[in-house]
């Protein structure tokens, strides 16, 4: 559910017309919920009711500073992968003791930087990272909390480029070696062993994977403390699916994970546990709003050509997904259809956001929208053909902000530097063609 709902035929974002919203921001733009925000956080509240749970939004979802205040004034944790996202929690209002630190590539500045702002604990996902990390504690003079990144080998039956926890992906220490690991680890003098991750993927549509991976963390964390090990938190990672489309058999709910997590869990109910949400939280949370510059015939097919293009919201052409895609005026019931080509102005083939999408007829100057963008949309967002990438607005009941301005060009060519050899250049290619 959200709250991007029809009004008289108008689409609103809670009290908010989009098209107000447009009049004033220009298109295109992403708008963001608070309510939805709200709710979806709540989900897993409800749903792990009565564990010592602590919910620690994935920031590479979405990692605009009001949706993270938005989440912290819930009392949100922070998972992040790398110290700009560390930096964004905090500027955000959720301090480091509700920061888990996740990711396969922390530097040492990172890790330092993680440790002298009170990290809640450190998911280590290689041997070396683990050597480092005992080397900057012992330096710094602390004690890091640590968690290993366990990959269980379980597929997690998603999209190739969101899986994380096959044998073959990048992510997670093997499984059949984190008990020596974590042998290794309770020996080091800057380390203090508090728990375990797993993370096997983003999108999951399907609880057994999840099952067959906790299982295994379990059995794991039963053997480390036969072996005198505690392992005091259970990171249980994230990867929820959404519906990104209303015509597709639902994702489980929170409240069927949450069934599903007491049930590998129960005995150990004593436990802190984390979760780690993003996509579920954030993405029909927000949608990016675009108008349509030409509707175009080409080869007895019609071309749907908006001014938002792939450097707004990558995920179709990087994983071929789906997004609905509505106008902003609603079509009467019995309104006539036809497939479009729904496509972006940036000069590649793969600016393609839909082919031979069914949609009501319409027409240069009206506004679309593609709804469940609240994640992986705005925060991959580049300046490709120097476009600035659309701006974020987020609305709470009848009232709604920038929270991130458009760039200007002049912002955009001001980031650049032209080396001092280079300052007479038009000179004297100016004079040579004279000569």
């Amino acid at each position: 559910m959200d709250h991007f709902l029809y009004r008289n035929g108008a689409l609103h974002a809670e009290d908010v017309a989009i098209a107000e919203i447009a009049a004033e921001v220009g298109t295109p733009f992403y708008c963001y919920s608070t309510a939805t925000l709200e709710r979806h956080y709540r989900l897993f509240e409800e749903a792990l009711a009565g564990l010592d749970c602590l919910i620690c939004y994935a920031v590479k979802a979405n990692s605009n500073l009001a949706v993270l205040r938005t989440l912290a004034r819930l009392g949100s944790g922070a998972d992040v992968v790398s110290e700009g996202e560390f930096r964004r929690a905090l500027a955000a209002g959720i301090p480091g003791e509700r920061v888990i630190f996740s990711g396969v590539g922390k530097t040492r500045r990172e890790l330092e930087f993680a440790l002298q702002n009170n990290v809640r604990q450190v998911n280590v996902e290689s041997e070396p990272e683990l050597d480092l990390l005992n080397e900057v504690a012992l330096a710094l003079g602390v004690v890091a909390p640590f968690s290993m990144r366990v990959n269980p080998d379980v597929d997690a039956k998603t999209h190739e480029k969101i899986s994380t926890g096959k044998a073959e992906n990048k992510f997670g220490i093997a499984y059949e070696d984190a008990p020596r690991l974590f042998r290794k680890a309770a020996q080091m003098k800057g380390i203090r062993v508090v728990g375990v991750d797993m993370h096997i993927g983003s999108q999951l549509t399907d609880l057994e994977p999840y099952e067959q991976a906790y299982t295994l963390m379990r059995d794991l964390i039963e053997r480390l403390e036969a072996d005198g090990i505690p392992i005091p938190r259970i990171d249980l990672g994230g990867g929820l699916g959404v519906p990104y489309t209303r015509d597709n058999q639902p994702p489980p709910l929170p409240f069927d994970y949450g069934a599903m997590v007491r049930r590998v869990f129960a005995g150990m109910e004593d436990r802190e546990f984390e979760i780690e949400p993003g996509r579920l939280i954030a993405a029909n949370a927000g949608i990016l709003v675009s108008e349509v510059v030409y509707v175009k015939e080409n080869a007895g097919r019609r071309f749907l050509i908006l001014d938002a293009a792939m450097n707004d919201l990558v995920r179709p052409a990087l994983y071929d997904a789906w997004h609905d895609i509505d106008p902003v005026n609603e079509a009467p019931a019995n309104a006539p259809t036809q497939p479009y080509d729904v496509v972006g102005p940036i000069c590649e083939s793969g600016d393609t956001f839909a082919k031979q999408r069914v949609m009501p007829n319409v027409s240069q100057g009206d506004l679309v929208v593609f709804r469940s963008a609240g994640a992986y949309g705005a925060v991959m967002a580049s300046e490709y053909n120097t476009r600035p990438p659309a701006p974020e607005v987020i609305v709470s009941k009848d009232r709604f902000a920038i929270a991130r301005p458009r760039l200007t060009y002049d912002d955009i060519l001001g980031k650049d530097r032209i080396p001092d050899w280079l300052e007479d250049a038009e000179d004297a290619s100016a004079s040579t063609h004279t000569a």
